[in-house]
């Protein structure tokens, strides 16, 4: 087993943020886990009497972040790696979803995410390494009709984390955005919100999509505990990838996505260039 690691990871409870750390301290790692209540840092903890550590913190209370991080610096050691795990999926014509939606939205999926990575950095970059994970999803490359704040959330994310890696890669500190494409967790279940129907006219095309996702909720291809295990061996890598898209179904989407692309920039290539000068 290479050397044993502390993984800061948000949202434990359920989905890919337990089982990748079911799989960590399986592998040997210790893991500091968000939680968002006494019962769930209680029953987090129970899983390791020495490796699994609780600290309930919704990752929307900006103010609260760095306390915590440093008291888990302090009390359990130095946090080798972030895993930005904690989010949710908003289902929601634009024209139909308030705004109010889209500022929950990004508050959990992106502002959450880089108060979280603001707290670690000044850590990570003392001691000259590190590693963060922010899980995206293949809504960060590819989209559908009716996540639309979804999947500008994850874009965000995205392209936060290329940003960031660039920014401290000096520092010997890595950033990987995962992005899973359809895996057997609570996402198109209990832990996503829906704005009510309210526009007849967009009907025929959000419906069929709400449906499909429906009817695989559970039968997804994914397994959550191979996912954990893949990034697992990102963290292990000496050299981690800045993406890493998890599932076949993913693969063939960002494939298509990008080679569509491809044909529409060819398209208009004459147009474009047309500007220079």
């Amino acid at each position: 087993m290479e050397s044993s690691k502390i993984l800061l990871i948000t949202g434990v409870s359920s989905g890919f943020g337990r089982a990748l750390a079911q799989e960590a301290l399986a592998a040997g790692h210790k893991v500091v886990g968000t939680v968002r209540s006494a019962e769930a840092k209680r029953e987090f903890e129970s899983l390791s009497a020495k490796a699994a550590f609780a600290r309930v913190l919704d990752v929307t209370d900006f103010d609260a972040i760095d306390g915590v991080v440093e008291e888990i610096e302090a009390s359990v050691g130095p946090v080798d790696v972030l895993v930005n795990n904690a989010g949710y999926g908003h289902e929601g014509v634009m024209e139909e979803s308030p705004l109010a939606e889209m500022r929950k939205q990004f508050d959990v999926n992106v502002f959450g995410a880089v108060a979280m990575m603001k707290a670690v950095l000044p850590f990570m970059r003392a001691r000259r390494r590190g590693h963060i994970l922010n899980i995206t999803s293949m809504g960060g490359y590819i989209t559908m009709p009716g996540i639309t704040y979804y999947c500008g959330s994850k874009f965000a994310l995205e392209g936060i984390s290329e940003a960031l890696g660039k920014e401290v890669e000096a520092f010997g500190v890595a950033v990987t955005a995962v992005a899973p494409g359809s895996f057997r967790t609570d996402w198109a279940g209990r832990s996503m919100r829906r704005t009510p129907r309210s526009i007849p006219d967009y009907d025929t095309i959000f419906d069929p999509v709400r449906k499909a996702r429906e009817e695989k909720s559970g039968k997804q291809l994914g397994d959550p505990r191979k996912a954990a295990r893949a990034m697992l061996a990102a963290i292990a890598a000496e050299y981690p990838p800045a993406h890493l898209l998890l599932g076949s179904d993913a693969l063939g989407l960002v494939r298509d996505k990008l080679s569509m692309l491809e044909v529409e920039i060819r398209a208009w290539e004459s147009v474009t260039v047309s500007t220079d000068g």
